[in-house]
């Protein structure tokens, strides 16, 4: 039986590549929903290629644009700030991709857990900054999430052989045991880098967005690009992953490794590791993502370890790059902190990507914000709400400031 599938982020790097796993599976998945911000040219041209019916486009002003391009086709639109929402309990679907960018990704993965859809997970926003409630959502209701970070697909994959007790897929009927407390040592992470980590010398007064922008290996959007430059990417997936594993934050730690080889790593109690390696290639997530538990074979560039030569590790320098403490102190605090990182990030990356602040007002901001938030228990979705705005509105006062 096929999969049915809606893309909540389409026209993105990771749409686009999972659209490109689809086309590669035609007798595994099928498309049945496709959704975008503003690119409706490209969102309209994919749903006549995969035959999709139904559209969503959350930049409401646009609406009529795409109702021009797409009634033609047969297609219907839906728009505005609930667009994600409505195609994500599509009664076809069965599973939700969601990539759309930071906690505008929350809303739909809630609607689409609800309406008893798993959820193919890219927007790491999501369990930042409302992990908990989102897991005990998922458990309620007995859906799956399966990630979509290639690090989180790498762990993931590194624990099928006890598939039972990961806790992002445990059926709600399960003994959630005490597998992670017992079994695992660490989980660890690894990082690129980014363009800058491999260079001691680099001014960071004086990066600018294009250079920051220069991922060596990855092609992803700008948010996450810039993200990785400062590797908080690393610090919001230590928050993802003990969300998705059910692991203590102090159990999972950071190796920066250059080469993208290895995704990440499990170390059990008794000291074997299980590594996951591949390409630099985000098609083999999503498919996994999208296929699991199966494995299916398609034309996908394989890894040639004799080709690469040595794989390196070592540990990221923390004073260089304070996004990793910061992420780790937001973790510490606990309750609503989170949620405030996740938005003063957003807010700050934004502003350097207009050239408004420099690279290193980024961490500054997200420190400051921080330390003015009065931290409460993340006991609701409206708390996470509320520091969020209050997070965006202390954030963007300072990129005014600067």
């Amino acid at each position: 039986m096929k999969r049915k599938i809606v893309i909540l982020g389409s026209t993105g790097s990771i749409g686009e590549n999972a659209l490109r796993v689809v086309r590669a599976l035609p007798d595994e998945l099928s498309v049945v929903g496709l959704a975008a911000c503003s690119n409706v040219q490209r969102l309209v041209e994919q749903a006549v290629a995969f035959g999709v019916k139904t559209i969503a486009l959350t930049e409401e002003t646009r609406a009529a644009e795409a109702e021009a391009l797409a009634r033609p086709q047969g297609i219907s639109v839906l728009a505005g700030s609930r667009a994600l929402e409505e195609i994500s309990v599509l009664p076809e679907a069965d599973t939700v991709l969601c990539s759309v960018v930071g906690l505008a990704g929350l809303p739909p993965v809630l609607a689409a857990i609800d309406a008893g859809k798993d959820v193919a997970l890219a927007t790491k926003e999501v369990l930042v900054s409302a992990g908990s409630l989102v897991m005990a959502r998922r458990e309620k209701k007995g859906v799956r999430i399966l990630p979509i970070d290639s690090e989180h697909s790498a762990i993931f994959q590194a624990l099928q052989s006890s598939e039972w007790q990961v806790a992002c897929v445990r059926p709600a009927a399960a003994d959630p045991s005490t597998f992670a407390e017992n079994q695992i040592d660490r989980l660890i992470l690894t990082a690129s880098g980014g363009p800058f980590a491999a260079y001691s010398d680099v001014d960071f007064d004086t990066v600018t967005p294009e250079a920051a922008l220069r991922h060596p290996n990855w092609r992803m959007g700008p948010k996450v690009t810039i993200d990785s430059a400062t590797m908080m990417n690393k610090g919001l997936e230590i928050m993802e992953a003990a969300a998705l594993f059910g692991v203590p934050a102090a159990k999972i730690d950071v190796l920066v490794h250059p080469q993208s080889v290895v995704h990440s790593l499990v170390r059990y109690v008794d000291g074997n590791q299980i590594a996951q390696l591949s390409g630099a290639d985000m098609r083999f997530p999503i498919q996994y993502a999208l296929t699991w538990p199966e494995r299916r074979r398609v034309e996908m560039p394989q890894l040639d370890l004799a080709e690469v030569g040595a794989l390196t590790f070592t540990r990221p320098d923390e004073s260089r790059f304070r996004c990793l403490l910061l992420a780790r102190a937001a973790m510490r605090a606990g309750g609503t902190a989170p949620a405030a990182l996740n938005a003063a990030d957003e807010v700050a990356v934004a502003a350097f990507l207009q050239n408004r602040i420099r690279f290193l007002d980024i961490p500054r901001i997200i420190e400051e914000v921080l330390s003015r938030q009065d931290v409460k228990p993340c006991a609701t979705f409206e708390c996470v709400y509320e520091s969020d705005t209050w997070a965006r509105r202390e954030a963007k006062r300072l990129v005014q400031s600067k």
